[in-house]
């Protein structure tokens, strides 16, 4: 009732209008007093965009405002529906509504799965440099972390399954960040094979988080895990949400598909029963007007994302080259390896980035000690936000010897 509206797939949007969030109360924004104890940074940090939400949310938001009780809502068939027709589409993934469990974002739903899938003192193995809420997550519930680190071999992260075999043994979950972050890989089918045969033959249940997958760069093609096959598509749960895609993440709207059964039943079952399966009175609505008008609007983002990751490579190849962009074939984040720019520490080189570039992006030791020496940087700006980033970065960059 809510979403019955015709989009404009003709428009063309502004990616390069520049929006003061100044007064919204942003974390990217508002936070960088209690981190860096200044507020004279350009923010390149937290993992949201500074693109205006696309029309066809906003207007379905709007339309639900005519009705003017915000009550209790629950999910309705159009929301399913919205979400069974987009992963169809886009990667050839089946589902039917008994499949999908809405879930208030992925980290809540990737601690439900813990907690309901492990008891504390389990292993649980994640991938570093790896989204640092999988570590706390762990670590917050009482079970213990094993680390599989990536192998990085100058242009890309890939994973080392003779480690893997070494630290398999007695574990119970796997977080899979997939396409990875910061790295922004997007794993390959012999890839993934060879870790769902790893992961099955020591009964391990992977949980898969793929809120980027919507962000893959063409030509590049994501494959959920659960499709690599039927081995994969029984010891694993996937994580989607239209939130990074959208730019939503405040509307708090994500989802778990789960094919097996009796996984299914243990996770939902836990979920439903810790009140963890109401999203807000936005939220299901904004799904369905995203998945179901919302693929031009992607579109456009996705080259205008592309055109931004290009200008950034250029910019530090040609002003600045002990600076590298590592591409990412997935997201707009890029991970910045600048090792070569001699800081003895991590501490150093995040001092030069913020007193001297006067830029808040994440630091690479955030995502584990094999993130030491990189940056991550958010290019999901306007281009003259990036334009003033890397001109402030440049003018540090020359004060080094």
């Amino acid at each position: 009732m809510f979403t019955n509206f015709v989009a404009d797939y003709l428009m063309n949007y502004n990616f390069d209008e520049i929006i003061d969030r100044s007064s919204s109360h942003c974390v990217k924004v508002e936070r960088m007093s209690h981190i860096w104890n200044r507020t004279d940074l350009l923010p390149l940090w937290v993992a949201d965009m500074d693109f205006k939400t696309p029309p066809c949310i906003i207007a379905a938001i709007q339309k639900r405002l005519q009705h003017e009780v915000l009550g209790y809502t629950c999910p309705h068939k159009g929301y399913y529906d919205s979400i069974v027709r987009w992963i169809q589409k886009r990667y050839g993934m089946k589902a039917n509504k008994e499949y999908i469990q809405f879930v208030p974002g992925v980290v809540p739903g990737i601690c439900a799965a813990v907690n309901a899938l492990t008891e504390k003192g389990d292993k649980i193995i994640i991938q570093p440099p790896v989204y640092h809420p999988f570590k706390q997550v762990i670590e917050g519930t009482g079970r213990v972390l094993v680390s599989n680190p990536l192998v990085f071999d100058g242009s890309r992260f890939s994973m080392d399954f003779a480690h893997l075999q070494t630290v398999v043994e007695d574990c119970k979950l796997l977080i899979l960040c997939h396409p990875h972050n910061p790295g922004g890989m997007v794993w390959t089918q012999n890839e993934l094979e060879t870790l769902a045969q790893i992961c099955a033959r020591h009964g391990i249940t992977v949980i898969s988080d793929e809120i980027h997958a919507d962000l893959t760069l063409p030509p590049n093609k994501h494959l959920p895990f659960a499709m690599i096959g039927e081995t994969a598509q029984q010891i694993s749960a996937t994580f989607m949400a239209p939130s990074k895609t959208f730019n939503i993440p405040g509307l708090a709207a994500s989802h778990i598909i789960v094919y097996n059964h009796a996984l299914r039943k243990k996770l939902f079952h836990y979920i439903r029963h810790n009140d963890l399966d109401m999203g807000n009175v936005f939220a299901y609505i904004a799904v369905e007007a995203a998945y179901n008008h919302g693929d031009e609007w992607l579109a456009q983002l996705l080259a205008y994302l592309q055109a931004n990751i290009d200008f950034v490579d250029h910019a530090l190849q040609n002003r600045m080259p002990k600076i590298k962009a590592i591409r990412p074939q997935a997201s707009y984040l890029v991970f910045l390896d600048c090792r070569d720019l001699g800081f003895a520490t991590q501490e150093e080189l995040d001092h030069f980035f913020v007193d001297k570039a006067k830029l808040a992006l994440n630091s690479g030791a955030l995502f584990g000690d094999e993130g030491k020496g990189f940056m991550r940087m958010n290019i999901a700006s306007p281009k003259a936000v990036l334009e003033q980033a890397l001109n402030q970065l440049e003018k540090a960059y020359n004060t080094l010897n």
